[in-house]
């Protein structure tokens, strides 16, 4: 499954179902994060004329276009970490909420694969717009989307560092 995960930028316009989204969902409740503080929340956009509009938020510069195609767009509300996590992130300067939904959208990532979905992680978009649309507090978060749907892009061979170059034993 994880040689298959890759950013898919072209869907078909078949609807996903709602098991597997929900499939997708439960695996973010599995994952880890700091203090157990799950300082995340996914809203499932498939209403069609509201994921079109957040859409539209993704699509600009020339820069993710493809998200008009997908039949599903997540955003990743940054929620708040319970004091534990809070106060572990002062003391050690590491914002680990950013690390906890990281960990998270690659666990629904990586199901959405299992299950015959394609995805792709998305960090440009009007954040501002999109917290409006879906209704989300000024003062929370939205650093990611999901797009998802059935993917009609063939799997690319992974062109990566290798091995020696990004990792070592014993010393950096």
């Amino acid at each position: 499954m994880v040689k298959h995960r890759q950013s898919d930028r072209k869907y078909s316009d078949k609807p996903v179902e709602k098991e597997k989204i929900q499939q997708c969902i439960e695996t973010t409740q599995l994952a880890p994060s700091a203090n157990n503080s799950q300082p995340w929340k996914f809203v499932v956009v498939d209403n069609p004329e509201l994921k079109e509009q957040i859409a539209g938020c993704s699509a600009s510069l020339g820069m993710n276009k493809f998200t008009h195609e997908a039949p599903v767009i997540v955003a990743v509300v940054l929620e708040k970490q319970n004091i534990l996590s809070t106060v572990g992130s002062v003391i050690k300067n590491k914002e680990f909420r950013l690390l906890d939904i990281g960990i998270a959208v690659n666990q629904f990532c990586l199901q959405a694969t299992d299950l015959g979905l394609g995805t792709c992680i998305i960090g440009w978009f009007d954040e501002k717009k999109v917290k409006t649309l879906l209704h989300v507090a000024r003062n929370k978060r939205v650093p990611l989307l999901i797009s998802l749907g059935y993917s009609e892009s063939p799997t690319r061979k992974k062109i990566r560092k290798p091995i020696e170059e990004m990792s070592s034993w014993n010393r950096y």
